[in-house]
Order: C-alpha cells, then sequence, then structure tokens
C-alpha cells in the first residue's frame, strides 16, 4: 500500500473537549453562584450601601441605593455611584412586586429569598459558601495533578503575542481556536476567573466574618479595613455577573445547542498537535470552530 493513504482507523482516539470534572464543575458552580449572588443581594439590601475603610461613614459612601419623595408626591428609587446620581425607580431604590412597592436596594425578583428577610439571605449565602469553596479547591487541585491547567489554561507564548489579534476578531464576530482549544483570550479570562476573581471572593467574604477577624487580623488589614473588603467583594461579584453576561453572550453567537451539548457530553475528541498530514474533512468550511463554553 501507498504511504500516502490515510491510516485513521489507527490514529489515536485524543481526550474529550471538555473532560468529566471540568463538566462536572461548571454546573456546579452555576447553581453555587446564582444561588450566592442572589443571597448575597439581599445580605447588601440589609444596607444598600458601600463604603471605603474600617467603619462605614454613612455621610460618605461611594455607592448608595435609596429612595426620595419627589416635589409632586411619587416616590423615586435613586442609584448614587459618587458624584453622580441616577434615577432608577422600578429597579433600584425602589421598586414593586406582586402589586406591592416598596424601598429596597435590589428588587424583589433578584434577593432569595424575594422578601426582606436578613437572616435568611445570609444562611442561605453561607451554605453555598462553603460548598463553592470546597469544590473550588477540588478542582484546583485536579487541574494542577491532571496537568489541566498547564496543557488547557496556561496560554503560550504565541498566544500572549496574539491577544490583540483574538480580541479584535471577538469584536468582529470571529470566532475560532487552535485545533478545538481555547484560544489565547479565553484562557486569560478563565485564568482570571479561576486565579484572581474567585479566591479574592472568597478571601473579602472571610474578611467580613468576626471570627476570621480575630483569628487572622492581619488579612483585613491586608485589605484596608472591613468595609474595604465588602466592597471588594461586591465589585468581584459585578464582574462575575459581567462576565457570566459575555459568556453567554459568546455562546449564543457561536452556536449554542453546539456548545451546551459539548458542555453535557464533553464534545468532540481533541488531540494535543494537528496531524501533519491529515486527509479528516475539516468541519464548518475548513475552520476550526471557537468554543465558548
Amino acid at each position: 500500500m501507498p504511504d500516502s493513504l490515510p491510516t485513521t482507523a489507527s490514529a489515536p482516539r485524543g481526550r474529550r473537549r471538555h473532560p468529566l470534572p471540568v463538566r462536572l464543575w461548571h454546573w456546579f458552580n452555576l447553581w453555587c453562584l446564582v444561588v450566592m449572588l442572589m443571597s448575597g443581594l439581599q445580605i447588601f439590601n440589609a444596607h444598600p450601601a458601600l463604603y471605603w475603610g474600617s467603619a462605614s461613614h454613612f455621610d460618605d459612601p461611594w455607592l448608595e441605593l435609596y429612595a426620595i419623595r419627589a416635589p409632586n408626591g411619587d416616590i423615586r428609587g435613586q442609584t448614587a455611584l459618587g458624584p453622580w446620581v441616577f434615577d432608577t425607580t422600578g429597579v433600584l431604590g425602589y421598586s414593586a412586586a406582586n402589586g406591592r412597592e416598596s424601598v429596597r436596594g435590589f428588587p424583589a425578583w433578584s434577593t432569595l429569598p424575594s422578601y426582606q428577610y436578613l437572616s435568611m439571605g445570609r444562611l442561605w449565602h453561607f451554605f453555598f459558601a462553603w460548598l463553592f469553596a470546597g469544590a473550588g479547591a477540588l478542582f484546583v487541585l485536579y487541574a494542577l495533578l491532571s496537568g489541566h491547567l498547564r496543557r488547557d489554561l496556561w496560554l503560550s507564548g504565541a498566544q500572549w503575542r496574539g491577544l490583540g489579534r483574538d480580541l479584535l476578531d471577538h469584536l468582529r464576530l470571529r470566532f475560532h481556536g487552535p485545533h478545538g482549544g481555547y484560544n489565547g483570550l479565553q484562557k486569560l479570562s478563565y485564568l482570571g476567573v479561576l486565579l484572581v476573581a474567585l479566591p479574592l471572593m472568597i478571601v473579602t467574604g472571610l474578611c467580613m466574618s468576626p471570627t476570621f477577624n480575630a483569628a487572622a487580623p492581619w488579612l483585613l488589614e491586608l485589605f484596608g479595613g472591613r468595609q474595604s473588603a465588602r466592597s471588594i467583594h461586591f465589585i468581584v461579584a459585578a464582574a462575575l455577573v459581567l462576565f457570566f453576561l459575555i459568556h453567554i453572550a459568546m455562546v449564543l453567537l457561536s452556536g449554542p445547542w453546539r456548545q451546551l451539548k459539548g458542555m453535557l457530553t464533553g464534545g468532540p475528541r481533541v488531540t494535543e498537535e494537528p496531524a501533519a498530514t491529515s486527509t479528516t474533512p475539516t468541519t464548518r468550511s475548513g475552520r476550526d470552530q471557537h468554543d465558548a463554553s
């Protein structure tokens, strides 16, 4: 037989695009973060204002949600961000649920529970926070021991240099990945979430615990005080919400059914390096498809 004929029957099958531990952690994190966000907004509504430093200076918040009575007698919701004040009636500061209007920071549909119940919100938040932290620690161990961090998430030199091109491609809605893997922009965003945002969320959350403050007072001082830690906690949570929205947008734009199927079943099998002389037909106009999940 000529040497040039394909030998696909004996070719290695490779590994799944999304290994099982990655898929399990993905879906577990989804529910944990949704519950933690909604219960966190319930806690925030108990005092819908943020400060810097160690104490709450009520006359100088950098973010505040409240309500005022307008000259015509109507109640208006207000959001103050530093020197800027926005009318957010119906969404922030003053909203309605089930035909009943109320003064509250975030609306009822976004909090857990939907009615004002601080202690219940704290129970939901802390319970899922410990589940989230435990699952995160196990995933980090898996990523290190299995090589997932080095193989699938760490950027190569070429990917670092190509970040600008990847950003322009995403802005132009041109989605592609290297041989079924993550491109540099994806890897950088996932590393930012895994190594920066999530640990920062956990540590700043611990800084708001009096018991943990007594055990490690230096950590609270590192963040500049309890109120600064609370502000950073809120900012990182908002950044994760933004990441989630962009993530969902990328999934919808690059083929939602294919993406969902991949995160449920593991997706197609990929190899470490492309074959030098492959006769296997390429998919979708001969270009590797981007995977946004």
